[in-house]
């Protein structure tokens, strides 16, 4: 049985019966025998469902936001724009997609040709996280149903209200039983799920630690895998940024989603001509973020997504004051029922220290000086991971500098970092590999199968 806690009470939600070993078995049966037909079933077909899919996003908007409230604790206008974005996304893919599908066609030196042909490959799994419940299994969800692949998802314990909906959304849109199917488990079974031979590959977005243990039992099967993991990602300010923008984008790259989202800042990296007067508005802007329900308009800051995850955070603060950092404000518990705890903010952190390594993911940011722009990318690249960056400046020749010495996945210049959907995205390093969005997520799981005519 799981359980679903509401983070900003403590009180619990709703409970639901795990499948056992058979009743995983009919899931992944089903799996199979949907697609043997959906393989087959023209592209009109496909992007129909995913139009209808994306008109239900549309429709249930404050439903199923209120619904990711109560069972996460993000903010209520983050999830309405979470639910847009979702329903964004399968849009595009019903309109743009089919083109991406289309074969490419070579001319061979011998006088043949060769056809390369975008073909589905079968059932593929899903392990997803809590933090954007919606939008990180769409992301999967929307090219798996284009590609004529069906999707089996294993998702957080704390947000099976939302998995459950997710289902019944498919169905509601006009797909077939078995199109995606949640997996109401725990940890415990997925080692086997990705073992059986009906599940042709998976795909992870979460921790570095659960995407190793996916990532080894889907080597040991040889099976194909997308794995997007943690981040400590850089914010860096140069002196010609407008830095009244880019303070209030530091404080959103932090506090957004409650401090728990992979890709947005957590190390702010500033330079020395002006990090004095950033640190000031910086600190101000972050004591002055507004905390409170949830489901109220103005709130900016709720809960963490439980209590456990905010006991983390707190361990990692206390970590941080032992290796001699500084804590200017905040990092601390609030005395009240749910997964409460105050913005904090961190100096002084030794670059080589766990603090400086690890990912802090819940709402206590890190402030760095770096002297020039050189220090700036040491500071950026002195983590064992790799996933997004954000780079104020106004000088050409800076942005052409960390283009092509930041290590990460993505780079974005004078805004807040985020996923963009005609648009790769991925990380490199401990950040995982492979990428979602765009034709390239699309192509992950399909077979580029050539077809060879001879002359």
């Amino acid at each position: 049985m799981i359980t679903t806690t509401n983070p900003a009470t403590g009180e619990s939600i709703a409970e639901y019966e795990t499948l056992d070993e058979n009743g995983i078995d009919r899931k992944l049966e089903t799996a199979t025998r949907t697609f043997r037909d959906w393989r087959r079933s023209p592209l009109e077909k496909r992007t129909k469902v995913l139009a209808a899919l994306g008109d239900l996003y549309e429709a249930n908007q404050e439903e199923l936001a209120r619904l990711a409230v109560t069972e996460m604790g993000k903010p209520i206008t983050q999830a309405r724009a979470e639910v847009g974005k979702c329903a964004h996304l399968l849009h595009h893919f019903a309109e743009n997609g089919p083109p991406m599908l289309e074969s490419r066609f070579w001319d061979l030196s011998d006088g043949g040709k060769a056809e390369g042909r975008w073909l589905p490959l079968g059932p593929v799994l899903a392990v997803m996280p809590w933090n954007f419940p919606y939008w990180q299994v769409i992301r999967f969800l929307a090219p798996t149903i284009l590609a004529g692949n069906v999707g089996l998802l294993k998702h957080a314990s704390i947000v099976q209200g939302v998995a459950q909906r997710m289902e019944e959304l498919v169905l509601e849109a006009g797909g077939p039983e078995g199109l995606f199917q949640n997996l109401c488990v725990s940890s415990d079974p997925i080692n086997d799920v990705i073992a059986d031979p009906r599940v042709v590959a998976a795909t992870l977005t979460g921790s570095e630690g659960a995407g190793s243990a996916v990532a080894a039992q889907a080597g040991k099967h040889l099976k194909k895998v997308v794995l997007e993991l943690g981040g400590s990602d850089p914010f860096i300010v140069m002196p010609s940024a407008d830095i009244d923008q880019a303070v209030k984008d530091a404080v959103t790259a932090r506090i957004q989603n409650n401090g728990q989202s992979c890709i947005c800042g957590k190390r702010t990296i500033v330079h020395a001509d002006i990090y004095d007067d950033f640190a000031d508005r910086f600190t101000a802007a972050l004591k002055d973020v507004k905390l409170g329900d949830p489901m109220e308009d103005d709130t900016e800051l709720g809960p963490l997504s439980s209590e456990g995850q905010r006991d983390t955070v707190l361990d990692q603060v206390a970590k941080a004051k032992e290796e001699g950092c500084t804590l200017l404000f905040g990092g601390e518990k609030i005395d009240r029922p749910g997964a409460w705890m105050t913005v904090g903010l961190l100096t002084d952190v030794p670059l080589a220290s766990e603090t400086g390594t690890d990912e802090i993911f819940g709402p206590v940011g890190q402030l760095y000086k770096a002297k020039d722009i050189d220090e700036a990318t040491t500071i950026a690249n002195a983590i064992p991971y790799g996933l997004g960056s954000a780079v104020w400046t106004t000088d050409e020749s800076e942005k052409e500098h960390f283009a092509n010495t930041i290590e990460a996945g993505m780079t974005t210049f004078n805004a807040v970092n985020g996923s963009k959907i005609e648009a790769p995205f991925g990380g490199i390093k401990r950040s995982g590999h492979g990428r979602e969005l765009s034709e390239f997520g699309l192509h992950e799981f399909m077979n580029l199968k050539t077809l060879v005519h001879p002359a």
